[in-house]
């Protein structure tokens, strides 16, 4: 253990001035006073003991005070109580935009209903960081990894399969997940995941690619789960990335199918604690009420407790 986690004060090399009150506070208490004997007619010299000790007593007070003023220069600290905080997810949204993304789907066409399952998701995961890729045959980062949602959320209009240019038309899964890793190894912090939503064959899998893919994607600690929204089974080759990489794969029926299977990712993936160091924390209250209590005695004592010579 370090020797600072030890420290009760921010300062201590100032508690080596606690010497000059202690000083004082030891003269005080064992100096002898030298009385001054009266010509009174028929009187006796005694000393009264319980006079001399509260005339000592009042004598401390300023010694008192120095010390209380010492310490809190010091800067007294307590240990606060260890605080839980949650546990970063970077999640890489990874979205086709092809053709086909604009077949029917529900009240709407599948890009719709994708992106407002997305949207919903955002709501579930405050807190995590989110990225947005767009892909066909070439790929598009949207958004950067950011912890401000509200980027993804105005993102819908502007990547619509209708909108895009002809040469981005096409499926190729592969490179989009390849772009959508090199996002992800980039941050230090945190689980990495990737959501990927396409409803078409991709191009560049198939021979083992896949599972070359899906080892790289598995040795950065990079989970893949996949929704595909389309009539016909999922690929295999979408299977085995997602299996490889301990995600799942996931084929909704219908919108409240997709919102579902949003709801199983979160659920899945679980929102993470992790317990924080307890923080040092100012801790002047005892000794100041401690102060104000000596300085008001001393006040007292200045109405008529005080050393006299006789």
């Amino acid at each position: 253990m370090e020797l600072e986690t030890l420290a009760l004060f921010r300062n201590p090399q100032v508690l080596l001035l606690l010497v000059l009150p202690a000083a004082l506070l030891l003269w005080i208490w064992t100096r002898r006073t030298a009385g001054v004997v009266m010509p009174f007619d028929n009187a006796q010299n005694t000393r009264n003991s319980r006079w001399s000790f509260a005339v000592r007593a009042a004598e401390s007070l300023p010694a008192l005070l120095a010390a209380l003023a010492i310490l809190l220069l010091a800067g007294p600290q307590r240990w606060g109580v260890p605080s839980s905080k949650r546990a970063l997810t970077n999640i890489q949204f990874c979205v086709d935009v092809s053709g086909s993304m604009l077949a029917k789907f529900g009240e709407g066409d599948r890009y719709d209903a994708a992106m407002a399952a997305i949207d919903e998701f955002l709501d579930l995961r405050k807190g995590d960081a989110f990225g947005l890729t767009f892909f066909g045959n070439n790929v598009l980062h949207w958004v950067p990894l950011t912890n401000d949602a509200s980027a993804l959320k105005c993102s819908p209009p502007f990547m619509r399969p209708d909108r895009i240019p002809s040469w981005f038309g096409g499926t190729e899964i592969g490179k989009a997940l390849r772009a959508c890793r090199k996002e992800l190894v980039e941050r230090q912090e945190g689980d990495r995941m990737i959501i990927l939503i396409s409803d078409g064959q991709s191009s560049d899998l198939g021979g083992g690619a896949e599972e070359t893919l899906a080892a790289e994607l598995a040795r950065d600690g990079i989970v893949v789960n996949t929704i595909h929204i389309a009539e016909f089974a999922i690929p295999d080759e979408i299977v085995r990335i997602a299996a490889i990489t301990g995600g799942q794969a996931f084929k909704p029926e219908d919108q409240d199918g997709l919102a579902r299977i949003f709801g199983e990712i979160d659920a899945m993936q679980r929102v993470k604690l992790e317990k924080t160091l307890a923080e040092s924390i100012d801790d002047f209250e005892l000794f100041s009420w401690i102060a104000l209590g000596a300085l008001g005695l001393l006040g007292l004592s200045w109405l008529g407790l005080r050393c006299t010579p006789w």
